[in-house]
């Protein structure tokens, strides 16, 4: 098949849609279908599949570009449209399906509304504009002929399926190598820092746990200020590149995450499938994959808790990896391609009826 990716979110830019969106294609594409990208324009060079869509730069969030709009008429012919935003790109998405009347699928990822703060500054604006853009995004779920979410927290007001983006088994693995020789046992987290992400939590909790070492992987607006408020046993780095995650994941005794916005946490699974236990906060989605297995949670907010279950994540030995394998992206793919084969089977029947006809 043919399958179109339209995505508001692409490379150079770093989080974990585009990751998933990489992830999906290579599969797909060993599997023998092609997957075209449509993103919106940036410094990254595209390759014969990636199409550019013409764009501004993001003045609230500089890693998101702002995509405008390409004619329809320039992009190949398609069998299915899967959309994993509600912006521009996405619109475009939705309109070549209705307009080549092929099937439509739409990955929710993220629940915006939980980041509107970052641009208005002002919770009460923020509430009120993330009621609109709800109300906004329910009606563009609905015209679609599949929703797929990572887990049960979508609040949406349509059925999704639940498909969960998926972890490379394959890179992410147990590394003998390690990146710390401190005694010290080591506490780690990777991802965008957002207000959302809670970073903060981690600040406190570290202070109140100067025994342990803490590493935070990432970049984002409210890096600046974690860095000046965070204590002696708190250390910052850059992303790392893909690559090396693996060899970072293995060497955390503990993973730690207190966000209240995922939808998924792939990290957290990431670092599971290295052999580390996670503590993460009990909220969605993590009252969903992390448990006494791979893990422990606690209650957000309750920095005691915190403490408790990363002492507790210290304690024991976990067989953090199996606990994970349900969340493989192989399982993923195989039900991508039964969501997409189900999207074009009525054409293809009617195709095979015409040539018996003819």
């Amino acid at each position: 098949m043919n399958i179109g990716f339209f995505t508001d979110s692409y490379f150079p830019g770093i989080d974990g849609v585009v990751y998933t969106i990489k992830a999906w294609r290579e599969r797909l594409e060993a599997r023998g279908h092609t997957v075209y990208i449509v993103y919106p324009e940036s410094s990254y060079e595209p390759d014969d599949t990636e199409i550019p869509v013409p764009s501004l730069s993001n003045p609230l969030y500089r890693q998101y570009r702002l995509p405008l709009y390409r004619r329809l008429s320039t992009l190949p012919d398609l069998d299915v449209v899967h959309c994993h935003g509600p912006a521009s790109t996405g619109l475009m998405g939705r309109r070549y399906a209705n307009k080549h009347g092929i099937k439509s699928v739409y990955t929710h990822h993220t629940p915006i509304e939980e980041y509107l703060i970052r641009a208005v500054r002002s919770e009460t604006l923020a509430d009120a504009v993330g009621r609109l853009y709800v109300t906004y995004e329910n009606q563009f779920l609905r015209s679609f002929d599949c929703v797929t979410a990572s887990t049960a927290k979508i609040r949406r007001k349509v059925t999704a399926r639940q498909l969960p983006v998926g972890i490379e088994m394959d890179q992410f693995q147990p590394q003998d190598e390690q990146l710390f020789d401190d005694e010290r046992p080591t506490v780690g987290y990777s991802g965008r820092m957002t207000t959302k992400k809670n970073i903060d939590e981690i600040l406190r909790v570290a202070a109140e746990t100067p025994a342990y070492r803490y590493v935070l992987v990432g970049e984002g607006p409210a890096r600046s200020g974690l860095e000046a408020d965070a204590p002696e046993n708190v250390e910052f780095h850059d992303f790392m590149d893909r690559e090396k995650l693996p060899t970072f994941y293995s060497s955390l005794d503990v993973f730690v995450s207190a966000s209240t916005c995922d939808t998924l946490g792939l990290s957290t699974l990431e670092a599971c499938a290295c052999g580390t236990p996670v503590a993460a906060a009990d909220v969605q989605p993590f009252n969903e994959t992390i448990g006494e297995e791979n893990g422990a949670r606690f209650e957000y907010g309750d920095i005691d808790a915190m403490a408790r279950a990363i002492r507790a994540c210290l304690d024991g030995d976990r067989d953090t990896r199996s606990a994970v394998e349900r969340f493989s992206v192989e399982q993923t793919v195989d039900e991508l391609e039964a969501i997409y084969g189900a999207a074009t089977q009525p054409e293809r029947d009617a195709e095979t009826t015409v040539r018996v006809s003819t």
